[in-house]
């Protein structure tokens, strides 16, 4: 009788089960859900395990402090490659807000962090002393110190995206999804790719340029619940329709762990059903933690009412 494999080794500080960073392990439905306008703080080092602990300006800490409270996702961001010290005057800080039909990116750079109107990113409103930003930015996790896996996978791959993309790739803190490294993070609209090769990152990132999005490892798009990702993932898979913002959310409503969607794609809608299930892992029995991900039930293209007109007496 042949004797099975042994499970391939992780690498060294490596906790997530085997397949996790080889996209063998679905992606879909997993991109940050409370993530819907951002605040990247040009920092360079080092970050420790949490914002909160870094080792940053007294006014900048402030500054995260305020942007948790306020619901906007604060993160550290810092050039590819060799670590040289900003001579940059002031705080340099990118927004991000990325709800709505037209999401935006914008630039500032602050004497006085305080002075930075969080309130109106809040509201989607470029805040003043703030200017847009035509480029889409591109954000690595390489935070180290939060997993061994993000900078062991994430360095490499934001070196090689910014000899590509020059002045458009930011290193960043933790942007959640650990297990799913290397990721990457289009912004403004905030779509999340995980397990990203340098060739799928490229790829992903060129789309995204072009207003599109790879349906391959694509996590999904941040600020929506899990369940509506997963239902937008499943109406692109079904259409065929990548451009960014050609499928949305009409109305959705749960009942127990089942969500029920009703997705809209151009004239189109669509009544989309899904479920959390539980992923078997490639390392089987061997690996302790469990990967939840979603299931399609039902996907029904609705058919549109039309009212017909009184008779003229």
């Amino acid at each position: 009788m042949p004797v099975s494999p042994e499970p391939e080794a992780a690498p060294k500080g490596c906790s997530h089960p085997r397949g996790c960073h080889t996209g063998d392990v679905p992606t879909l439905a997993s991109a940050t859900v409370g993530a819907r306008s951002w605040l990247l703080i040009e920092h360079d080092g080092p970050w420790a395990a949490r914002l909160p602990e870094c080792r940053v300006p007294d006014e900048v800490a402030a500054l995260i402090a305020r942007a948790s409270a306020a619901g906007v996702r604060p993160q550290l961001i810092r050039r590819p490659g060799k670590r040289t010290r900003s001579t940059r005057q002031g705080v340099h800080v990118l927004l991000a807000h990325s709800t709505g039909d037209t999401p935006w990116l914008a630039e500032g750079v602050f004497a006085d962090p305080d002075d930075l109107d969080l309130d109106s990113l809040v509201r989607g409103v470029v805040p003043e002393s703030c200017i847009l930003v035509s480029e889409p930015v591109f954000l690595v996790c390489t935070h180290a110190k939060r997993n061994a896996c993000c900078a062991r996978i994430g360095l490499p791959l934001a070196r090689y995206l910014g000899e590509n993309l020059p002045g458009r790739v930011w290193e960043t803190s933790h942007v959640g999804g650990d297990r799913y490294a290397a990721n990457l993070v289009c912004l403004p609209h905030g779509l999340y790719y995980g397990n990203m090769s340098e060739a799928a990152a490229l790829a992903a990132a060129n789309a995204y340029r072009h207003g599109e999005v790879v349906l391959d490892r694509f996590r999904g798009r941040a600020g929506i619940p899990e369940p509506l990702q997963a239902a937008e993932h499943f109406v692109r898979d079904h259409t065929g329709e990548l451009s960014v913002g050609g499928v949305a959310v009409e109305s959705s409503r749960s009942d127990g762990d089942v969500t029920t969607a009703v997705m809209r794609h151009g004239d189109a809608r669509f009544r989309v059903v899904v479920e959390p299930m539980v992923f078997p892992t490639p390392c089987g029995t061997a690996c302790a933690e469990t990967i939840t991900t979603y299931r399609l039930v039902s996907l029904d293209r609705l058919t549109p009412v039309r009212y017909a007109m009184p008779a003229l007496t």
